[in-house]
């Protein structure tokens, strides 16, 4: 049998919706909870067991206790072998650390992590080259090229990678400073390349950032966007330099870079939010949401903005969401993605759509799971 060994960083993405940008570190954790967040991981992790278990009697799943993988397994129906013993409620990255290391002792043919990139690079840290790895995607930041685009279709990449041989790649491990995060700047470090499944349609590329190519395209879609303004009316901006854009068309030059901020009536109302600050603002009142995908990866909802959660997408409805790109950004990216942790909502959002590249210039462009 193959052996698929499984880590769940069950503390991941909880600092999505409640705005914290991460949840590296015990007080932010604290800090998350008491905002009212709640576990996203586990759910993630079943999503993508599911479509292992129709090879689940080629497969043995080694994995560690209570919520970090024995649980979402059993749940699964797997009967799976514990290596390494956490304290339910208490896990740490000490944890992953160890339970990585303990599988490439055993000789595991690929290790499945529910995360983000923090996960990624604690992983690594221990196998390196030696043991391929893939990630289903759980975490606020998840911009390095070892994850799936969605849960279920890692699941998909390792049941086909164990049971028909897929080939492995090196993939980019980004490692994102969650305290400049927060303070909006955008800090990576390439920690390596790791080795991982090869399904280029399937696998998500590492985030690419903008350039000064974009600059003028950029001001030229804040323009547009700007006179298509209405007074009367609530506007989501996303994180992004083109969004970004738009607040400074406006005058606005205190705007949150890699938060998620409200403007009405020309006006910021109010900046870095999160998901129930954002439904209590437009309650009563109609709202846009504008967003700009990211690089090479094309995730328009469920990378870096969960605060624009499912909830926020069906109380604006689909027909208020604006997708702005520059012409450059577009060419490195073959559809847009979404991943809202609603599949249903998912469903409901693919299709082509309108994407503002320019003053009066849009283009049409699918958007896919």
């Amino acid at each position: 049998m193959k052996k698929l060994g499984l880590i769940v960083n069950p503390i991941a993405g909880m600092g999505g919706r409640v705005g914290l940008k991460g949840t590296d570190g015990r007080d932010v954790l604290r800090r998350a909870i008491m905002l009212g967040a709640r576990p996203v991981a586990p759910d993630r992790a079943t999503a993508a067991l599911k479509n292992l278990a129709q090879v689940k009697n080629l497969v043995l799943i080694v994995t560690c206790s209570h919520e970090m993988g024995e649980d979402e397994a059993r749940m699964c129906g797997f009967d799976p072998q514990v290596i390494h013993h956490v304290r339910s409620g208490e896990t740490t990255a000490a944890d992953t650390k160890e339970a990585a290391y303990k599988m490439k002792r055993d000789g595991v043919d690929l290790i499945l992590f529910v995360g983000g990139d923090g996960t990624a690079r604690d992983i690594y840290e221990v196998v390196g080259g030696d043991v391929p790895i893939l990630g289903a995607p759980a975490g606020v930041k998840v911009y390095s090229a070892t994850f799936a685009n969605t849960p279920e279709l890692a699941g998909i990449v390792a049941a086909r990678f164990l049971t028909e041989g897929l080939p492995v790649r090196e993939a980019e491990v980004m490692d994102i400073d969650e305290e400049a995060f927060r303070k909006n700047r955008l800090m990576s470090e390439l920690k390596g390349y790791a080795k991982v499944p090869y399904e280029p349609v399937m696998m998500q590329a590492a985030k690419e950032s903008s350039t000064g190519f974009d600059l003028a395209d950029q001001k030229a879609i804040a323009r547009w966007m700007v006179d298509l303004m209405e007074r009367g009316r609530m506007y989501i901006l996303g994180p992004g330099t083109t969004t970004r854009a738009v607040a400074e068309e406006l005058g606005i030059y205190n705007s949150s870079l890699l938060g998620v901020d409200l403007i009405m009536g020309h006006k910021l109302v109010a900046r870095d939010v999160n998901e129930c600050q954002i439904l209590k603002k437009i309650e009563n009142i109609p709202a846009t949401i504008i967003v700009s995908p990211i690089g090479k990866q094309g995730f328009i909802f469920g990378r870096g903005n969960q605060q624009i959660s499912a909830r926020v997408i069906r109380k604006v409805g689909k027909k208020n969401i604006m997708v702005v790109a520059t012409p450059h950004k577009l060419s490195t990216i073959s559809t847009l993605r979404v991943d809202t942790g609603d599949p249903e909502l998912d469903d409901e959002l693919q299709g082509y759509i309108p994407v503002v590249v320019g003053y009066l210039q849009t283009k049409m462009v699918k958007v896919t799971k």
